[in-house]
């Protein structure tokens, strides 16, 4: 227990999450002599890979990691999602996550959370010790809360980002460059914040690991030209995260988690091309770019990443399925989707997933009527400009996958290796791991702490 704790009289324990978005367990598990802090809390603790959520994207991922619910529950089912009985759509923000987030809880129980650089939590909430917006927030100006932690983040030339826009260059140097300026930014304002030792909650994310599996991934598996550089990088992660880990006072617990896995990309699927090629989907002329230019003959559409829905009768302003026609329609494009077949004859799909077995909640009624995961190397893409060709290929060489997401403890009581964890078991986790009660019903996930 660290001096300043003694001083303030608690004796409650805390916890520091440290979230690595996009980051596979298998690269740091299988690679111990670069990653010494990782195995260090693998020998010490407890590590394991977990699985994540249906769809594994970002955007829905880390507002489910944040409540242990599922997105109809959270209201937040990708990058973009669509408003209600209309063909509007919209990018989500934290104000629109429904469900309760893991520092409101810990807030409400009359502790201290400061959350850095978490994904959709844009604007930045008041009622928490101090909170910086992670991805998709226009800066620090806007995305920090109170006003001294702003000037304190802008004094330390903090980055919400990396400059992802470097990665479409054929060189990626300038990116690699830009990719450690940022994560060293990243770094110190963590250690910054850990160091004044006032919180009972640290939730901070490195959101760059996900930027650079997008582009240098491919290289990592299959030996290109930047799999040094890409190793490199996260060398400096390793050593990032096991000198937070060092400056830890006795009373914490580290947690270290991804939000989803990371594989290699082949082929990027237009999955609105597809579904115009097959007769699913029309436009109402050749100037279209949104949702809402699409036909009233459309039967079927699809938003990113790979959620696919019909054009229901009462439900879609225009839809053309009747509701007694929607059970045979959705299955008969599920069994479409489950046959498709990439440029070499493999699957597109590993599994096509009904919104009856990922998504249950009050918050269920704009959820995409299948899901597809897909097999290793396709990447679902969901424009509506259109496409010549399904499949195509594109800047990036790395993608999210459903599988094979990282789950590290600093404690050996938690168990990971016994069980088939997921996303939704690290929130009821981290308030065991503080000795903050909750409801078990409360969750789609169960607590990993032994006993």
């Amino acid at each position: 227990m660290g001096l300043f704790d003694r001083l303030r009289g608690s004796d409650q324990p805390r916890v520091a999450f440290i979230g690595i978005d996009g980051v596979p367990y298998s690269l740091l598990a299988e690679h111990p002599d670069r990653f010494p802090n990782f195995a260090a809390i693998a020998e010490e603790g407890s590590a394991g890979p977990i699985e994540s959520i249906v769809p594994p994207e970002s955007s829905a991922c880390w507002p489910s990691l944040t409540t242990g619910v599922n997105p109809g529950e959270t209201g937040v089912y990708g990058f973009q999602d669509r408003e209600n009985g209309s063909y509007d759509t919209y990018v989500p923000m934290g104000r629109d996550v429904q469900a309760t987030r893991l520092w409101d809880r810990v807030t409400d129980a009359g502790r201290k959370a400061s959350v850095l650089n978490v994904p959709v939590t844009f604007p930045p909430q008041r009622n928490v010790q101090r909170m910086v917006s992670g991805f998709l927030s226009p800066g620090v100006k806007k995305a920090a809360h109170p006003e001294k932690f702003r000037d304190e983040l802008k004094a330390l030339n903090y980055r919400i980002d990396v400059n992802a826009k470097l990665g479409h260059d054929d060189d990626k140097s300038e990116f690699i460059e830009n990719a450690h300026e940022t994560l060293d930014r990243r770094y110190e304002a963590f250690s910054d914040v850990i160091g004044r030792d006032d919180w009972d909650l640290f939730f901070g994310v490195f959101m760059t690991t996900d930027r650079v599996n997008h582009f240098l991934f491919k290289d990592y598996e299959e030996d290109g030209e930047n799999r040094e550089a890409f190793f490199e990088f996260y060398e400096a992660v390793d050593e990032y995260v096991g000198k937070l880990r060092e400056s830890l006072p006795e009373d914490v617990t580290l947690v270290v988690a991804s939000d989803h896995g990371f594989t290699s990309l082949d082929h990027e699927v237009h999955c609105n091309a597809w579904l115009e090629e097959q007769g699913w989907l029309s436009y109402e002329d050749d100037d279209h770019d949104e949702l809402g230019d699409i036909a009233d003959d459309t039967r079927a559409y699809s938003l990113i990443p790979g959620r696919f829905y019909i054009n229901l009768e009462g439900r879609e302003p225009r839809g053309s399925v009747s509701q007694d026609e929607y059970e045979k329609t959705r299955a008969e494009l599920k069994a479409e989707l489950e046959a498709l077949e990439g440029p070499e004859g493999r699957k597109v799909a590993d599994r096509v997933v009904e919104k009856e077995e990922a998504f249950r909640g009050d918050h269920d009624d704009i959820a995409p009527d299948l899901v597809v995961v897909p097999n290793h190397g396709f990447d679902l893409k969901s424009g509506f400009k259109g496409h010549d060709d399904v499949f195509g290929s594109g800047p990036r060489n790395g993608m999210h996958s459903f599988d094979n997401a990282s789950l590290y403890v600093d404690d050996p009581d938690v168990d990971i290796e016994g069980v088939t964890p997921d996303l939704y078991d690290i929130a009821p986790t981290v308030l065991d791991l503080m000795d903050v009660d909750y409801s078990r019903a409360e969750f789609d996930g169960a607590s990993l702490l032994k006993g």
